[in-house]
């Protein structure tokens, strides 16, 4: 890892919990889980997933193409209208370099809206990167990537890239419009003693809802 600590702390994620979950380590969290059941259709290389939010829309394309694995678990939860009612939680605002960072949505380790976690798919295999606009699955040790979901903003993060002895994180698709909306969420008020471990002081006050995903 080469950044600093003070700005790669604000990198690891973690699969928040009501009352925020362990952070996964990249270099000790497990990558393995079940696949996704497999689809009666196969999705085409590139599918688009509107987020309805309360902040505005947020269009992502999804690469089914390099991703497939992570893509279609995030289809399976939009078809399932796992995301709608669920929320962007977290604003994890790089220090030192205003209006960088990535925010956080989805499930929230919700037992009632998760599906079985699934196999990680390392950016070393995929071939995509961690750069401004990247849609990733976030996933806490000991389990892998269910349905929260973050955006990168503002530039590259390669931390997020899987490395030799660090699997890293899977991303899966990019925001085609609604960049202005996800920077709006990232500059949203944090509760300051919110979250746990890394996330501590980047919950949302005002968690921005997402009314609605579809394809």
């Amino acid at each position: 890892m080469n950044y600093p600590l003070a700005i790669l702390a604000p990198l690891l994620l973690a699969v928040a919990g009501c009352g925020g979950s362990p952070a996964a380590d990249p270099a000790t969290a497990n990558v393995e889980g079940p696949a996704p059941d497999a689809r009666s259709t196969p999705l085409p290389d590139l599918v688009r997933v509107r987020l309805d939010t309360d902040a505005g829309p947020i269009l992502i394309a999804l690469d089914v193409k390099h991703a497939p694995v992570t893509a279609a678990n995030f289809v399976r939860y939009v078809d399932a209208k796992k995301f709608d009612g669920t929320y962007f939680y977290r604003a994890a605002r790089t220090k030192g370099a205003p209006g960088r960072g990535f925010v956080q949505g989805g499930i929230r380790h919700s037992a009632r809206r998760a599906f079985p976690p699934i196999t990680h798919e390392p950016t070393s295999a995929t071939g995509l990167k961690h750069v401004d606009g990247t849609v990733s699955m976030a996933r806490a040790a000991p389990v892998g990537a269910m349905g929260d979901f973050f955006i990168i903003v503002g530039g590259a993060m390669p931390d997020m890239d899987s490395k030799p002895g660090a699997p890293g994180f899977a991303a899966f698709g990019r925001v085609e419009r609604g960049l202005d909306v996800v920077r709006y969420i990232l500059a949203a008020p944090t509760v300051a003693d919110g979250g746990r471990g890394p996330m501590r002081g980047q919950m949302i006050e005002k968690p921005v809802r997402i009314l609605r995903a579809s394809r």
